[in-house]
């Protein structure tokens, strides 16, 4: 039976795929920073580990406590909306410590098993706004936009492994509460004020297209299992129109 090791799981994203692969009779270890109970079906097939993506000890720990995988999902990360004139060189710093370093380093950590067995699936979870540009999230997508790039040079290192490495490309979700759980930083100030209450109700916004969180996991499951599948996928109606339009 195969193991899926998934960060992030405490809502969102993660939770969802962490659901979804449960439903697929496969053996799931969901990650987050501080497991919360009740966030997920009991089943035998499940484990909850604490995992700070930040922190060496905590993924030494949590690689060890892990043992054997076949896939790993990068999906914990943090948001960030805020004009880029006033984000301190701090802030950038720990969104990019999270979304970007933190990937790198568990990936890193998991490399090894993968090599030995020649085998494994990195799928890294980013955003589509790497594809089409939004203002006030310039720090936020420099930080996925770099994960993109470095899963694209890493897989074709890792291609004589037998090792695949995946990115999926979620759109705008206003149901995965990003601007709740996101830092919010400098929207009200006189010059960007306007533009911000614009963005945040653009975020709120259902009436479009927009990406659930079943995308997201349909997405992943999809990378995981299915060799064929492109480097970059979209996840979400929204997503998907903003790739073929990039095609073009």
């Amino acid at each position: 039976m195969s193991t899926v090791l998934i960060t992030g799981c405490s809502s969102g994203f993660g939770l969802e795929t962490a659901r979804y692969f449960l439903e697929r009779d496969w053996n799931v270890i969901a990650t987050m920073r501080n497991p919360v109970a009740n966030t997920l079906p009991e089943s035998e097939k499940l484990r909850v580990l604490a995992l700070d993506v930040t922190d060496s000890e905590s993924i030494r720990q949590a690689v060890e406590a892990a043992g054997q995988i076949d896939v790993l999902v990068n999906n914990a990360g943090i948001g960030l909306g805020s004009p880029f004139e006033l984000t301190s060189p701090d802030l950038a710093r720990e969104i990019l410590e999270i979304n970007t370093v933190g990937t790198m380093a568990l990936t890193q950590a998991f490399l090894p098993q993968f090599r030995e067995r020649r085998s494994g699936v990195i799928v890294n979870v980013t955003s589509s706004v790497t594809i089409k540009a939004l203002p006030l999230v310039s720090i936020y997508t420099a930080s996925k936009a770099a994960v993109n790039a470095f899963t694209q040079s890493m897989a074709i290192e890792l291609e004589p492994f037998g090792i695949r490495a995946r990115l999926v490309l979620p759109g705008h979700s206003p149901s995965t509460r990003f601007a709740e759980n996101a830092h919010m930083h400098g929207l009200d100030e006189q010059n960007y004020a306007e533009l911000a209450q614009q963005v945040l109700a653009d975020m709120r916004d259902e009436s479009g297209l927009v990406t659930h969180a079943e995308d997201v996991a349909g997405a992943v499951w999809r990378a995981a299992i299915d060799p064929a599948t492109p480097m970059r996928i979209p996840a979400g109606a929204d997503a998907i129109e903003w790739m073929a339009s990039a095609s073009n």
